[in-house]
């Protein structure tokens, strides 16, 4: 009759590897009732997390703006920050955002005015010669314009309501660009980048006393 140990003729082992594997279950033991009982923490003491003082949390009860900082801060005020903008030019005496305005006055005003500030402003005052080479050049452009349109007036009829149109828009143009340099915005004319470079360098401060 066949035994257990005949159900693997192929392994010669296998018939010891039973007799351990039964001996190892009899030797393994039970561990008593409780020993693994999971433990509980004692109760804590202590208080782990800080609470705020009032006068903390009362800080940041303010409506959220958008950080998470207290709504009450130092204000600065920013327009007495910067008084560059209201100083004398040297030479001249004059504020610095009135000089820098007059160019772009219409009628040929600012004409006069630009090539006046090129011909008294030192180099070292290099934001007024800017915007007085600039308004030089864009009175320019616009007086080349005018007299184009001019010419085509002889022409044309449209070529007169086109001067009004014309100089009507250039006029407003530069009574804006005028409040903006004399409120210290920047005031940059593109199209005539090269002539304002043109001017701002070959016009040389010569009534300047040195």
């Amino acid at each position: 009759m066949a035994n257990k140990y005949d159900t693997n003729p192929l392994d010669p082992d296998f018939p010891e590897k039973l007799r351990r594997e039964a001996e190892a279950e009899v030797a393994t033991s039970v561990l008593p009732q409780g020993i693994g009982a999971t433990q509980r923490f004692a109760p804590e003491t202590e208080e782990q997390t800080r609470r705020f003082a009032a006068a903390d949390a009362a800080a940041y009860q303010q409506p959220f703006n958008g950080q998470f900082v207290p709504a009450v801060a130092p204000s600065v005020n920013v327009s007495t920050t910067d008084g560059s903008m209201h100083r004398k030019v040297e030479k001249l005496g004059l504020p610095e955002n009135v000089l820098i305005a007059v160019p772009y006055i219409p009628w040929f005003l600012g004409l006069v005015a630009g090539i006046l500030l090129l011909l008294l402003t030192p180099k070292s005052e290099q934001k007024v010669r800017f915007h007085a080479a600039q308004g030089v050049a864009a009175h320019i452009g616009i007086l080349i314009v005018t007299t184009i349109l001019g010419v085509l007036d002889n022409v044309t009829d449209i070529a007169d309501i086109g001067s009004f149109i014309f100089t009507l828009v250039t006029s407003i143009m530069l009574v804006i660009f005028a409040l903006k340099a004399w409120q210290g915005k920047p005031v940059h004319i593109e199209s005539i980048e090269d002539l304002t470079n043109w001017f701002e360098d070959k016009i040389e401060p010569k009534l300047v006393k040195k």
